[in-house]
């Protein structure tokens, strides 16, 4: 058996499904499976309507036993969710990193690191000013692979949320 091939697509509607399994997996990965509220229907619609909201890429693995590569195999292996934001202070757009997940049984061939670095690409072609993203505070391995990579951790800055019942509230003040 050869040395799996890594290739990244963005993803396109027809896989929509896929994006949800790999949502679920990372809600699973975070213990939290039962804050997952998305759908197919919704994701569709915010990912490939008339107004995309974000964007997704797909890593696959395939393996190829033989030299012809006649029975090569592909499979999902990960994803990352980006949409972009904006700095005031840089003036430029920002791309920001919402979700990035690999299968367990794909870590350590590189693929979230081929994932970043294709965000990198398209952040520096889109000619955004930085590239930003969250991780849990427990997640240690995935904390040290960042900082391999040379990402900065901002402790300073503490992330407020307002959702459901309380957003509500707010919107009708």
């Amino acid at each position: 058996m050869t040395e799996p091939q890594i290739r990244l697509a963005p993803a396109t509607e027809r896989d929509v499904g896929l994006i949800l399994w790999f949502i679920q997996q990372l809600a699973l990965y975070e213990k939290a499976p039962e804050q997952v509220t998305a759908t197919e229907d919704l994701l569709r619609q915010n990912l490939f309507g008339p107004r995309p909201y974000a964007e997704v890429i797909i890593a696959y693995v395939s393996h190829r036993s033989t030299p012809d590569h006649l029975d090569a195999v592909e499979s999902p292996a990960g994803f990352a969710l980006y949409f972009h934001n904006f700095s005031t202070w840089v003036g430029r757009p920002g791309l920001y990193l919402e979700d990035l997940f690999v299968c367990a049984e794909y870590r350590g061939l590189g693929i979230g690191k081929r994932l970043l670095a294709q965000l990198a690409r398209i952040a520096r072609e889109r000619e955004c000013g930085r590239m930003e993203w969250v991780v849990l505070d427990w997640n240690e391995p995935s904390i040290r692979f960042y900082q391999s990579l040379g990402a900065e951790q901002m402790k300073e800055w503490i992330i407020n949320r307002v959702s459901g019942k309380t957003l509500e509230h707010l919107a009708g003040l």
